[in-house]
């Protein structure tokens, strides 16, 4: 059976991937599929640099706003929807294109990951909520962090129902969450995928774009998006919402314990820690072409665009 082309564009934060996207849409008749983890929340916008209603006429965009922030939302999930949208893009004969920085996301649709089932141990999970209601977030994310360091890194302790799901994962596997999801199971991949990454010879010329960015946030009215989420309950400590980069580093101003210019800049430490969690990600996979921006041969953004429209050339010419 043929399998169905894929595009997909990925990266860290802030380093273009998104207009990247935009463009090869336009040119090869695609449609965008967004891969990224908090784009699928309602009202989180401004934070989750979702793409404007002018890019959203411009070029159909897919699994954008399609749930309130205090829902909880998986990998699988999400592989499912993928997996329908690229059916229903490609069926109408135009090319699914994948856009977004959540490696565990694109990784899931791509790659034939099945994360299988495991029954949930109820009991263990009220008990490791009632230990942080007593102890405190801090206190449990510790326990997380004693056994499983690399997914304390990638979980905010005030995140406390993932953080309680990590520790569930590790009793009922007998692993931790980190290996429990390198050890998904691994079937044959349904697309034939091309899959280009953008970073930057010079890291601090993204570092810079992602300085820029958090300021255009703040200038756009983040502070303002965050105090509604906040006041409707979307930032409580146990909401995928209240664990966001961009969104949980303001609640210490909302709250009284920062200035806002303190918040910014604990935003841009995040973003560009959460940039290298991501660049190390994508260089996991052999699969991935790298395209630098910042590369001195590209004069322009025509050459840039134009080499990235040789490497899809060459991927489908070399995998028919």
């Amino acid at each position: 059976m043929k399998k169905i082309p894929v595009i997909a564009i990925a990266g860290p934060t802030a380093s273009g991937k998104s207009s990247l996207a935009m463009q090869l849409c336009k040119d090869l008749n695609g449609e965008l599929i967004s891969c990224d983890s908090m784009q699928i929340y309602r009202g989180m916008d401004i934070g989750t640099a979702k793409p404007t209603e002018k890019d959203r006429a411009e070029v159909p965009h897919h699994l954008i706003d399609i749930c309130d922030p205090d829902t909880d939302f998986s990998a699988a999930a999400f592989a499912e929807l993928a997996k329908k949208a690229i059916e229903d893009v490609y069926s109408r004969g135009k090319m699914p294109i994948l856009c977004g920085g959540t490696g565990l996301y694109l990784d899931s649709v791509l790659r034939g990951v099945d994360f299988g089932e495991m029954e949930p141990d109820l009991a263990y999970r009220t008990e490791l909520l009632a230990f942080a209601e007593k102890e405190g977030a801090e206190a449990l994310h510790a326990r997380l962090r004693e056994i499983d360091p690399e997914a304390a890194e990638a979980i905010h302790p005030n995140n406390i129902k993932r953080v309680a799901r990590a520790l569930e994962i590790c009793k009922l596997s007998g692993m931790t969450k980190t290996e429990w999801d390198k050890n998904a199971i691994r079937g044959e991949s349904p697309y034939n995928a091309c899959i280009i990454a953008l970073d930057y010879k010079n890291r601090d010329n993204l570092y810079v774009r992602i300085h820029m960015r958090v300021d255009e946030m703040f200038r756009m009215g983040l502070e303002e998006e965050a105090r509604t989420l906040f006041e409707k309950g979307y930032l409580a400590s146990e909401t995928t919402a209240g664990g966001a980069i961009g969104y949980k580093e303001l609640l210490g101003y909302l709250n009284g314990e920062m200035t806002k210019a303190e918040a910014a800049d604990a935003i841009k430490i995040a973003t560009r820690h959460y940039a290298k969690r991501q660049l190390t990600w994508l260089r996991r996979n052999p699969a991935v072409h790298w395209l630098y921006p910042d590369d001195d041969r590209y004069e322009d953004d025509y050459g840039f665009v134009s080499a990235a429209h040789a490497i899809i050339d060459i991927h489908f010419m070399m995998n028919p």
